[in-house]
């Protein structure tokens, strides 16, 4: 359960990018970045708090990020970049969130939990969904998605198919934990992510090529995003 209400008058929002091109398309030009871990800017829209935060790759930094800047947020949301599982490119609602590399290696078998539940018995209803819900969208109008996070870059179809299978249409290395820590905190969370790359052999070069317009899309949503709460 939330434990604020996002139509209230001022709300503070933390907004997390992996890197700094992503964090960087967001309001761009406003504020400075303080000295720091996260490399924060802070500033105020619309009469909300913002703190942009570049936390890093990975699951690690994003929980570590969120969980040492969530002190007055009442809202966790994700700026960035992505992978496609077949999705389409362009820009996403993420609704849901799973980690991909949480579960329970089995002979024969990888079988996935639902991040920070006991990765032991049979994984199914009674072991709990294995993705996290995000906040109801608002009404942006974007393709909503399910959006598989893990320590890994993938670039590889095989793998790219098998995460497919688990009803993702995206791929990133983040979302996941920063859905975690939300459920943890009692907080609502939101991503928005654009896609960079196809998740096969050309994933390096495309990501590299197509980071920083991709990033951008991804932050103009983020920003329509702010002016509807």
């Amino acid at each position: 359960m939330a434990r604020t209400r996002l139509n209230s008058r001022m709300v503070h929002i933390l907004i997390l990018a992996a890197l700094p091109e992503e964090a960087d398309a967001l309001f761009p030009g406003t504020a400075a970045r303080a000295a720091g871990p996260f490399a924060e800017r802070r500033l105020r829209v619309r009469d909300h708090d913002l703190v942009i935060a570049t936390c890093g790759l990975g699951k690690v930094n994003a929980a570590l990020c969120a969980g040492a800047l969530a002190g007055d947020a009442d809202l966790l949301l994700m700026t960035g970049t992505c992978g496609s599982l077949g999705a389409a490119p362009g820009a996403y609602w993420i609704a849901e969130a799973l980690q991909h590399d949480y579960g329970a290696n089995q002979p024969g078998l990888f079988r996935r939990y639902r991040a920070g539940e006991w990765p032991i018995g049979e994984a199914g209803p009674e072991a709990g969904e294995a993705h996290f819900s995000a906040m109801p969208d608002p009404g942006l109008g974007l393709p909503h998605a399910r959006i598989a996070s893990g320590d890994s870059f993938v670039a590889c179809p095989d793998a790219a198919a098998d995460l497919a299978a688990l009803g993702a249409t995206l791929v990133d290395m983040e979302v996941g934990a920063v859905a975690q820590v939300a459920a943890r905190l009692g907080l609502p969370w939101a991503a928005i992510k654009a896609v960079t790359d196809e998740a096969n052999d050309d994933s390096a070069g495309d990501f590299h090529a197509n980071l920083v317009r991709s990033a951008r899309t991804a932050a103009h949503e983020v920003e329509r995003l702010i002016a509807m709460i």
